[in-house]
Parts: C-alpha cells; sequence; structure tokens
C-alpha cells in the first residue's frame, strides 16, 4: 500500500475534497441561517436538495459508469463540482445571492456527487488488490472522517473571518485540486477493467443491478437498513445547526467546533474497523458497531444551554464510530463480493434506496421542526436511529463470525457466463449465501450455477 503511487494520488485528493465539502455542509446552513435567517422548512430543502439526485439520476448512473472509465467520470464531476458550487460566492460578490440559488447549487453539487460515489466505489478495486481493500476502504473512509473534524471548524472559523458565501470558494477550491490528483494517475498502472460482457440496452442493465441487491439476502438487508438510518440520521442533522444556534445559544465559532468533536467519532470508527473486522470477523465487527450507533444518538436531543451542549458532540462521536465503522467493512466486502462489471449498478441500485430517504428526511424534518419544535423532532429521529440498529439481531448477519466471502456467482439470463480467465482471481468460496441475479435465469443461468456449485465442491 505504502509503495501504490496510484493509490497515493486517490487518497490525497479524496482528503483534499473532502475538506472542502464538510466545510461547506457548515457554511451552507449557517449562511442560510445568519444572512437570510431560514427556519425549518428552508433547512429540510437545502438537505433535501443535496440528496434529491440519488432518486432522480442514481440508477442510470450506475449502469454509465459501468460503461464508461470511472476515472474520467470522477474527474468530471468534480469538474462540474466546482462550477456550481463556485456560483455562489461569485454571486454573493455580485449582490444577487438568494435562498433558492442555495438550493439549486446545493441540487447541482449533489448531482455531481452521485456519479463520483458511483464510480469511486467501482474505481478502489483497480487501485488496490483484493487483500488491501479493508485497509484501503479504511484509509480512505478514515481520511474523510478525519475532514468531518477538521471541516466544521474551519467552516466556523472562515464564516466569522470572510463570511459565508466566501467560505463556499473552499470548496470550489478542492473540487479542483481533486481533479488535478486524479487526472496525475497512470492509467497503466491500474488494474485492468475485467472484460465486460457485451453492452445492452441500458433499461436492462439498470435492472440487473436493481435484482441483484434485491435478491442477495446480504445486499438487501444492507440497502434497507441503510435507508432507514439515514433517514433518522439526516433528519436530526437537518435541524442541528437550528437547534445548536436558537435552542442551545451557540454562537457560529462554536457551533464548527462542537460539530468537529462529534465528527472525531467517524475517524475513530475507521481506524478500528480493519482491525476489529479482522480479529472477531467481519459480520461481528458489523453487529457490535451498529448496535453501538443506536443508543448514542439519543444522547444529541439530551443537550442543554452551557456545558450540557457537549452532549451534542458525544452523541453525534458515537454515533460516527459505529455507522463510519459499519461503512468500510460493508464496503470491502461489496467489492469483493460484487463482480467487478456489475458493481457500478449495484452501488447505484443501493444508493437508490440508501441515499433515497434523505431528501424525504429532510423535508420531513423541516415540517416537524416547524410544528413539533426542534427538539421533539430530533427525540423522533433518534429514536427510529436506535431501533433501526436493533435490526442486526434479526438479519442475515446476525449469527456467525464471517460475512460471505470470494467473488459472488451471478447469472444474468441475457449474457453469457464469463470464463475463469475473465474474472477477477476468486478468495476462497462463499461460506454461506451467494449473489445471484435470476432465480431461474434461462439456460445459460442454470449453467453458470451449476458450474459455480462444482467449482465450490471441489
Amino acid at each position: 500500500m505504502a509503495a501504490n503511487r496510484e493509490f497515493r494520488l486517490l487518497w490525497t485528493g479524496e482528503g483534499v475534497s473532502a475538506l472542502g465539502t464538510m466545510t461547506t455542509a457548515v457554511v451552507l446552513p449557517l449562511l442560510a441561517v445568519t444572512a437570510f435567517d431560514a427556519g425549518p422548512g428552508w433547512m429540510g430543502l437545502l438537505t433535501a436538495a443535496a440528496w434529491l439526485p440519488y432518486l432522480v439520476v442514481g440508477l442510470p448512473a450506475g449502469a454509465w459508469v459501468d460503461r464508461l472509465d470511472a476515472r474520467r467520470v470522477m474527474i468530471a464531476a468534480d469538474l462540474a463540482a466546482a462550477l456550481a458550487v463556485g456560483s455562489v460566492p461569485v454571486a454573493w460578490l455580485l449582490g444577487g445571492l438568494t435562498l433558492p440559488q442555495l438550493v439549486l447549487a446545493a441540487l447541482a453539487s449533489g448531482t455531481c456527487a452521485v456519479f463520483f460515489r458511483t464510480a469511486y466505489g467501482a474505481f478502489v478495486p483497480r487501485v488496490v488488490r483484493p487483500e488491501d481493500l479493508d485497509v484501503a476502504n479504511g484509509r480512505l473512509f478514515g481520511t474523510e472522517a478525519a475532514m468531518q473534524v477538521a471541516g466544521p471548524g474551519l467552516g466556523g472559523l472562515l464564516v466569522r473571518a470572510v463570511g459565508g458565501a466566501l467560505a463556499v470558494a473552499v470548496d470550489t477550491v478542492s473540487y479542483l485540486v481533486s481533479a488535478l490528483f486524479l487526472a496525475r494517475m497512470d492509467p497503466a498502472r491500474l488494474r485492468p477493467r475485467a472484460d465486460a460482457p457485451p453492452r445492452t440496452a441500458l433499461r436492462r442493465e439498470v435492472a440487473d443491478g436493481v435484482r441483484v441487491v434485491a435478491r442477495d439476502p446480504f445486499l438487501r438487508f444492507f440497502a434497507a437498513q441503510g435507508a432507514l438510518s439515514n433517514f433518522a440520521l439526516t433528519g436530526y442533522q437537518t435541524l442541528l445547526v437550528l437547534f445548536l444556534v436558537r435552542d442551545l445559544g451557540v454562537g457560529p465559532g462554536r457551533v464548527g467546533l462542537l460539530l468537529a468533536l462529534g465528527s472525531a467519532g467517524g475517524l475513530v470508527g475507521s481506524l478500528v474497523a480493519a482491525r476489529l473486522a479482522a480479529r472477531s470477523g467481519n459480520a461481528r465487527a458489523l453487529r457490535w458497531l451498529q448496535l453501538l450507533a443506536g443508543p448514542a444518538a439519543l444522547l444529541v436531543p439530551a443537550a442543554g444551554p452551557g456545558a450540557a451542549a457537549f452532549l451534542v458532540p458525544l452523541g453525534v462521536a458515537l454515533v460516527g464510530v459505529g455507522v463510519v465503522g459499519a461503512n468500510v467493512v460493508r464496503s470491502a466486502f461489496r467489492q469483493r463480493y460484487v463482480p467487478e462489471h456489475l458493481l457500478g449498478r449495484t452501488s447505484s441500485a443501493s444508493a437508490v434506496l440508501v441515499f433515497g430517504t434523505m431528501p424525504l428526511a429532510g423535508l420531513v424534518a423541516g415540517g416537524l421542526g416547524g410544528t413539533l419544535g426542534l427538539r421533539p423532532t430530533i427525540l423522533v429521529m433518534a429514536a427510529l436511529q436506535l431501533l433501526t440498529s436493533l435490526l442486526v439481531l434479526v438479519g442475515p448477519f446476525r449469527r456467525g463470525r464471517d460475512l460471505p466471502t470470494g467473488e459472488a456467482t451471478v447469472a444474468v439470463p441475457h449474457e453469457a457466463p464469463r470464463s475463469p480467465a475473465t474474472r477477477r482471481r476468486p478468495l476462497p468460496p462463499p461460506r454461506r449465501g451467494r449473489c445471484v441475479l435470476s432465480r431461474a435465469g434461462g439456460a445459460a443461468g442454470g449453467r453458470a450455477r451449476r458450474r459455480g456449485r462444482r467449482r465450490s465442491r471441489r
């Protein structure tokens, strides 16, 4: 890993981009509250706009990524996001910035994020070896978590120093830096893409990804649980800045500090996840991490003015340990488990469900916050996060040490089975469960499954 130049470029570029993104995640809400006196409704719209693109373009984005070069998709997404976010400080300098433009900027940058994140998940296995995926994902998620610590604090300081609109310029620069590092990567040093089957209709390829996720018990569970968890977390995070400023009397600079302290939990989770999975098994690690992320959420609505405000970063930090740590383990599992030519489609199919609940959560939280109040709404969302974490007790990995290992056998009715030479070198056969696209699968699908069973018995 240390000698892998392409991974270092990917890692550094993503770290800089994450710093800018996390800075803007605090700056935009602060700008809306301080400059435009935005209420819960507008805060909900800002959150919804950032995540709505997953519902609109999430599914076709996965099929397009599987067809195209993932690195080029990421570069294009970075450049487009720089233009979208850069419009905010430009409009501010020209005296024309409005709340609707903030929402549109969030919508445009969210659309770019759909393509970047989908391509990102499919690209990492080409940069590192399969046996290094746990460590690589731990470092990538760890850097993102570290930027979640630095970004809010930097955002609060920038708002005080130069104002919210100009502080958004940091994110613009970070997207450009990320694109530069990706462009410097040498394609010859990357692992070659696995031979993909001949292209079919886009609609059929999208359906393939959906069926894989819908019929595989592990991918289906991860998507459903992630959707509920993201709804709950996004719900209370939508109102968190407003809660700190209006209910707890926290100033803009201290808001950034408290959110930075809370984000430290994600960094801890990313650092311990790979070691925990190696020592105890990745299924056990997932159970422990997700059970931690439930009860801790109830600390956030218990916070009060003064010293009691520190219950917010404590609760957010403990939730972050569990959520980010579980993301590291799940990402490495998915990248090994799903065949490479289906990674983009299955990732986007999961993302539509996992991230698709987030715009709804923003709107629901904004509406409830205006009627029930900020604290009761945050309490409702925290209770939902607790219930979601308990689903691991009835999920497909409720028992056992490890999730299935090795690349899953996938039968696609309209694709000829790939020969062993065109597949990635497999790890040991699965312990249990296989990622199967169709139950019948036609003659070709049946032959592929029978060959997979014979290889497993050997």
